[in-house]
């Protein structure tokens, strides 16, 4: 999935790889509150000093929202659809398959409240690309 990332060309990964690194290092920072309130359980672990969500953070999650803001940015309705759709998706088809293989399941927390926080966390990446952009529109008038 990531080797997806040589086709979009040098521009948009200039433009798109720092709200997709924000997303890496969030996603990061929930799932270790996420084990330690146990709102969702990994099983699996690629080593025992890392975690099963590792490829899942590093590699679809980082890709997706690589993808979804090169080709929604700037389409805010079309953003969010595309968003709540892979969401759904990943919460009502993904997770409970995950949980049939013993990867991962969720535990103190009901699939409404982890959409909540995929919700979130769109809008994050969402308002993160937006001030950047705002911010590099900025600087190229002051010039």
């Amino acid at each position: 999935m990531a080797f997806s990332l040589l086709f979009v060309g040098r521009q948009s990964i200039k433009r798109f790889l720092p709200a997709s690194l924000l997303m890496v290092i969030t996603v990061r920072i929930v799932n270790v509150i996420a084990k330690k309130r146990r709102w969702w359980w990994w099983y699996t672990k690629i080593h025992p000093s890392v975690s099963g969500s590792f490829p899942f953070v590093y590699g679809p999650f980082f890709v997706s929202s690589f993808w979804l803001l090169k080709y929604s940015y700037g389409k805010v309705m079309k953003y969010f659809g595309l968003n709540l759709s892979a969401h759904l998706l990943f919460t009502y088809i993904l997770e409970p398959i995950l949980n049939k293989l013993g990867i991962a399941s969720l535990v103190r927390m009901r699939k409404i409240e982890l959409m909540y926080v995929f919700v979130a966390l769109a809008t994050l990446l969402y308002g993160f690309q937006f001030v950047s952009e705002s911010v590099a529109v900025t600087k190229e008038r002051s010039q």
